[in-house]
């Protein structure tokens, strides 16, 4: 089997999803979040696009419910030993197949889990799923059961995060390397990409974010590729990921001089940072942190210009986003923990003068200041020629 992790670290997670399941009174979960499934067995794939369910129970039970080009999918990258198949016909109900799973598991009239707000389950099977299993359990949103447990990170994990922190950051210096007046954004995004592969690393969960002049602005990616010209911006996200874990970092690359705008922007976003790094510790929650931020960047009138929200939680996480919950916003009560990984990004977008400025990085939150998995300088990175 391809395990990245040993038995013993997996038997430690299913005892403490056992132990959360027990707290919530639960019978079994139903996990559709292919994050859960990874974070349990090590199951890998991108499968999920279809129908799937692993079922868990509270005396130990583990049995997937997935279509035939997954099993030996399954069975080479996970610990699950009992793996069943839907059939892939016109009138396929896998739905049916997993309400009948679960009468041959004893459920019937079980208080069950269900992993709901994941992209691994559409409304489509949600609609279905109630429907089928409302009268033959008791039903309840299971949602952040794993997601929470997730959230805060093992020695192995982290070990995981600190390699991909480093090829993010040999990405960063393929990128400056490339990036020029005449720069094509293509080879920009190429030569980033190869670094990472080069280093052994994965795909991320979503495309890496390039744009430059007035696309500098954006903070999703699209399609389309720009030469950067004498006097540019071009604002670039990626992470490095090894084994899924994720390592963001952010920055907007200055091409030719900044100008005086840029530098105030500049300064704004590094003062937000360091009033992040600040509330980046146990105590305080992932409110505490936006509410640092803003008053941090607000003090450089920059109230229009910054997001609602300054960062989130980083994991083993599978397309379409590399984003994971908790999330840094107004009023959100979740706390921050030890161990867990966060990326923190100051994104200032000044759309009357078409000025875009950003800083982010990846944090391993400690019992007391958090210590940032980067090398890469702070300073205001610039490419003259």
């Amino acid at each position: 089997m391809a395990l990245h992790f040993t038995p013993e670290e997996f038997d430690s997670r299913f005892e403490r999803l056992k132990q959360r399941m027990s707290e919530e009174k639960l019978d079994a979960i139903l996990l559709f979040a292919q994050e859960s499934m990874y974070w349990l067995t090590g199951y890998d794939t991108f499968g999920f696009c279809f129908f799937q369910c692993l079922v868990v129970t509270a005396d130990g039970k583990k049995v997937l419910l997935t279509r035939s080009a997954d099993q030996r999918q399954a069975r080479h990258t996970s610990n699950i030993s009992d793996i069943r198949i839907w059939i892939d016909l016109p009138d396929a109900s896998p739905v049916g197949q997993l309400k009948d799973l679960l009468f041959d598991m004893d459920l019937l009239g079980a208080k069950i889990g269900i992993e709901y707000d994941t992209h691994g389950m559409t409304g489509k099977i949600g609609i279905e799923i109630n429907a089928e299993l409302n009268s033959f359990a008791d039903l309840s949103d299971g949602s952040r059961i794993v997601r929470r447990l997730r959230a805060v990170k093992s020695p192995a994990e982290i070990a995981y995060v600190r390699q991909a922190a480093g090829l993010a950051d040999k990405a960063y210096h393929a990128a400056m390397d490339e990036i020029r007046p005449g720069a094509d954004e293509g080879r920009i995004l190429a030569a980033m990409q190869s670094a990472i592969f080069e280093g052994g690393g994965d795909y991320p969960a979503n495309e890496f974010i390039i744009g430059s002049g007035k696309d500098a602005l954006l903070c999703r990616y699209k399609s389309g590729r720009r030469t950067l010209g004498e006097d540019d911006q071009i604002t670039l996200e990626w992470a490095g990921v090894c084994r899924h874990y994720h390592a963001a970092l952010m920055r907007t690359v200055i091409v030719g001089r900044p100008t005086a705008r840029h530098q105030e922007m500049y300064q704004a976003a590094r003062d937000g940072l360091a009033a992040v790094e600040e509330k980046l510790r146990p105590g305080f929650t992932f409110g505490d942190i936006f509410e640092a931020y803003a008053a941090a960047v607000d003090a450089h009138d920059m109230m229009s210009h910054r997001l609602n929200t300054c960062g989130y939680s980083l994991a083993a996480r599978f397309t379409p986003s590399w984003m994971d919950p908790p999330m840094a916003y107004k009023g959100n009560p979740a706390e921050i923990q030890p161990n867990m990984t966060l990326f923190m990004h100051m994104i200032l977008m000044d759309s009357v003068t078409e000025t875009a400025m950003t800083v982010g990085q990846t944090y391993l939150t400690t019992e007391a200041a958090p210590e940032c998995l980067s090398a890469l300088p702070l300073d205001l990175p610039v490419k003259s020629g």
